[in-house]
């Protein structure tokens, strides 16, 4: 499975595309403190000390150096005034003189001239997903206003060194828009594919185990101090949420309040709650439909015409040929019940087309779903950028072990008890999961990767009505052991709201200026989006 870059629609500036605990294995030892008095806790001029990410440090087996700024896969104006650097930490805690790898760290100062001195740290979606790489999307949606706003690569990321990338994987998920989607020749040339990237990247030295959260979270809180923090906040978006709550469970010191946007719980991770997710984005687009006097009269009954096309498709795959924006290239597409399923999670994001694209496939028009699902598996800038190394290190870890094939397709015959059983077997998101976990060949994570995160810190749980890859309902039940969340849910908005609304992007530095009680007052009036009613 790779990571699909997403759509976004045309609101607000935007970037994106769409995970465990125990006691961190080994001891970290502090001291070797090379600072400067005053050094610690400073943030900007005018603070009295030095600012964050401008000093090297050393705090047990972690060190910071400052330096260039990471590398990114396409020039990122916002990070023109960044103070950068790079964070070394073993591979694998249970041995600290082992193999060491290097995460890249920017921190983009604030705008204020006097900032805050709780900077804000951005925890990236995928899993897999460079922070560094969506610096745009911090800094559009003004989280630096008062406070440095800190990016650092995430393990085995584009940005970090080793970077477990797998092009080869991106390439045939390209390729596969051709074949049937959910067939067993395809699975079979898709964890062939799996398994060549992995044999290559362990070949090079990298341990495969060692990518998971539980590392990743001690990594943060090695930054934390070797940069000099007393307390920041955390902000995560999709599976960043994930590792948020892991880190706010195994790392809560120096947490003075944490934003979660597009709510992926550890102890519910897996796919069952993709298939549950699903249901609840579908279900919310077609509703706002129904409630749309015009689109209701055009597109009435969606839900069913949905359900049809899934089984017809799966029962007889429907195949085409387009062009692609740019390119005059025939591309051959075929799509099947799978396929569509997993078209449908992806195009919540561009929710005005839905029905319009349902009603075409229907009567016999499939080009204009066809030329979306190509055109987002097929995008150049999703080759080679994604860390499979990541994405599979904790799928593998900390999900497939933890659920039986038997729930997860209980899970999709509770949300979806009209599809096949063909179609249910590959829940959206995570398709040939446990056969690519099969040759991933990681151990699992310790059982209490699964466990609540129950916490008295300040939460934000932001969900968006739409979101067919993290349901809103997640917000409510990870609030159940966060005493001081504040839930909101902004209806109409897909997957990570942050990226799509400028009420969201209001109520989230409102947030970090009031942990407690964060202005919601832009969520009154908020209207659908107006659907597009072809002929």
């Amino acid at each position: 499975m790779a990571p699909t870059p997403i759509p976004r629609r045309r609101r607000t500036a935007r970037r994106l595309q769409a995970a465990p605990a125990a006691v961190a294995t080994g001891i970290l030892f502090t001291g070797l403190l090379a600072t400067p008095a005053g050094a610690e806790h400073g943030s900007g001029p005018g603070t009295g000390a030095a600012a964050i990410g401008t000093v090297a440090r050393a705090m047990g087996h972690a060190r910071y150096e400052p330096g260039p700024c990471p590398r990114t896969a396409e020039p990122i104006a916002e990070l023109a005034k960044a103070r950068c650097g790079t964070l070394t930490v073993p591979e694998n805690r249970a041995r600290p003189h082992g193999r060491r790898i290097t995460l890249g760290v920017a921190v983009v100062p604030a705008v204020a001239a006097a900032p805050k001195p709780d900077p804000i740290v951005w925890l990236a979606g995928g899993p897999g997903d460079d922070a560094v790489g969506e610096a745009k999307m911090a800094v559009g949606g003004g989280l630096n206003r008062d406070r440095d706003v800190i990016l650092m690569s995430q393990r085995g990321t584009y940005s970090a060194d080793p970077a477990l990338l797998c092009p080869g994987i991106d390439r045939f998920n390209g390729r596969a828009v051709g074949l049937v989607y959910d067939a067993p020749s395809t699975e079979r040339l898709h964890v062939a594919a799996t398994r060549a990237c992995r044999d290559r990247l362990a070949g090079l030295g990298a341990d495969l185990s060692a990518y998971n959260d539980i590392e990743s979270a001690a990594d943060y809180a090695d930054l934390r101090t070797a940069l000099g923090v007393k307390r920041w906040n955390l902000f995560g978006i999709s599976y960043g949420t994930h590792l948020a709550l892991v880190s706010m469970r195994l790392h809560p010191e120096g947490l003075r309040s944490v934003g979660i946007d597009g709510i992926l719980p550890p102890s519910r991770a897996g796919s069952a709650l993709a298939w549950s997710s699903a249901r609840e984005g579908f279900d919310g687009l077609f509703k706002a439909c129904a409630r749309q006097p015009a689109c209701n009269k055009r597109y009435p009954n969606l839900p069913a015409t949905f359900e049809r096309l899934v089984r017809a498709l799966e029962a007889k795959p429907v195949t085409t040929t387009v062009r692609l924006s740019g390119d005059d290239k025939l591309v051959k597409v075929v799509l099947d019940g799978g396929a569509l399923v997993n078209w449908m999670t992806t195009a919540t994001h561009v929710a005005e087309g839905v029905p319009r694209s349902l009603d075409e496939l229907a009567h016999g028009k499939p080009q204009r779903i066809a030329r979306q699902w190509a055109g987002w598996k097929l995008n150049p800038q999703g080759i080679g950028v994604a860390s499979h190394g990541l994405t599979y290190g904790i799928f593998c870890s900390e999900w497939v072990p933890y659920e039986s094939r038997a729930e997860a397709l209980r899970g999709g015959r509770d949300a979806f008890p009209s599809f096949p059983r063909s179609v249910l077997a590959q829940a959206p998101q995570l398709t040939f999961l446990r056969p690519d976990c099969a040759v991933w060949n990681v151990p699992a994570a310790p059982r209490s990767i699964r466990n609540v995160t129950r916490s008295d810190i300040p939460t934000l749980a932001l969900s968006g009505g739409f979101d067919s890859q993290t349901g809103a309902a997640n917000g409510p039940y990870v609030a159940r052991t966060l005493s001081r969340a504040t839930v909101v849910k902004v209806p109409y908005e897909p997957h990570v709201v942050f990226a799509t609304s400028r009420c969201a992007q209001k109520i989230t530095v409102s947030f970090f200026d009031s942990p407690t009680a964060p202005d919601t007052g832009c969520l009154t009036g908020l209207r659908p989006p107006r659907f597009e009613i072809g002929p």
